[in-house]
């Protein structure tokens, strides 16, 4: 398994929801930060997005897809010039999860949300605020195949749609990233770019199907073909952090992921990624969570045993699988 189907496969999302958009005439929608992976998908028309802290607004037309990987309120809307209506009076009235604003529909977009709390560190850290993709483009012939499929999974109730439109927003999700990842290029610091690079490859290939051996930065520096010190600095050049300090974040994103899903002790997950005491692997975990791995582990358990349907945050959406 590559190391992007390996880094998306292991997420476990805490919440997946979706809905969608139609909009007419002099509109503007504000939304709250997303809480996760936020994607759109353009059905049919045009409109605007704007994120907080980014200077130049996106203009949107049929067939374009956006992620949005940062936690910053967002606005759609089909003049930059509206002051706009918060997303949840908007939501209040949806109709299996469509909202209409307006009494024609210039733009119709299909939205999800998924939330992936801690699990997706390293799939997004580093990435900008937003991702826009168009699926006018001759590679992202997938991204149209699933925005087809999407929007007659949303056209009426069928058995099984909420599970097909988890795994097509899913599939978009990793179309989008690689289409996005095949434009960075020789861009520095992205650890998607770095995926592509032929001679860190082997690195990434080697450390996650062997996390927990003891790895010195000669042995990868050799599967890289490279000397100690060229390897080290081009690693940092391209994934953004040292050799070691990755393979430190691989190993505490498996545990991440063993203390949320698994009934192992905090002992024997220390020991399936090479920690030879639970003192070392508490302190390297402490410094990269602020807690300790028995404390992480409660809070998660806290935080589900007490999660209410209430919890969602905007919007109040429901899944097309659920409509009456």
């Amino acid at each position: 398994m590559d190391t992007l189907s390996e880094v998306v496969a292991r997420l476990s999302s805490q919440r997946a929801s979706f809905s969608g958009l139609k909009a007419g005439g002099n509109w503007a929608v504000n939304f709250p930060t997303p809480g996760g992976i936020r994607f759109g998908a353009v059905v049919e028309g045009n409109g605007w997005l704007e994120v907080q802290g980014e200077p130049v607004p996106i203009a949107l037309s049929e067939g374009d897809c956006f992620l949005l990987t940062h936690n910053r309120p967002w606005r759609l809307s089909s003049n930059l010039a509206l002051g706009g209506t918060d997303a949840c009076e908007v939501y209040q009235d949806a109709v299996g999860g469509i909202a209409s604003l307006g009494d024609t529909v210039d733009l119709f977009l299909i939205g999800g949300l998924f939330t992936y709390g801690d699990d997706a560190r390293l799939l997004l850290d580093g990435q900008p605020p937003v991702v826009r993709i168009s699926t006018r483009s001759e590679q992202a012939g997938v991204l149209r195949w699933c925005l087809e499929r999407l929007a007659l999974e949303y056209a009426g109730p069928k058995l099984g749609a909420a599970l097909m439109t988890e795994h097509l927003a899913q599939m978009m999700l990793v179309q989008i990233l690689r289409l996005y990842q095949s434009s960075l290029g020789a861009s520095p610091r992205s650890w998607l770019a770095a995926l592509t690079d032929a001679r860190l490859v082997p690195v990434f290939t080697q450390v996650h199907a062997a996390p927990a051996r003891p790895w010195a930065l000669s042995e990868m520096a050799e599967l890289a073909r490279q000397s100690r010190s060229t390897f080290a600095l081009h690693f940092k050049q391209r994934v953004g952090m040292a050799p070691l300090e990755y393979l430190t974040r691989w190993r505490m994103d498996l545990a991440i992921k063993a203390l949320k899903t698994s009934d192992s002790s905090v002992s024997s997950i220390g020991q399936a990624l090479g920690y030879q005491s639970d003192s070392a692997f508490g302190s390297t975990f402490k410094r990269q969570m602020n807690c300790s791995p028995r404390e992480y582990r409660e809070r998660v358990l806290h935080t589900t045993s007490h999660k209410e349907p209430s919890d969602e945050r905007y919007p109040a959406q429901q899944d097309p699988g659920q409509r009456h």
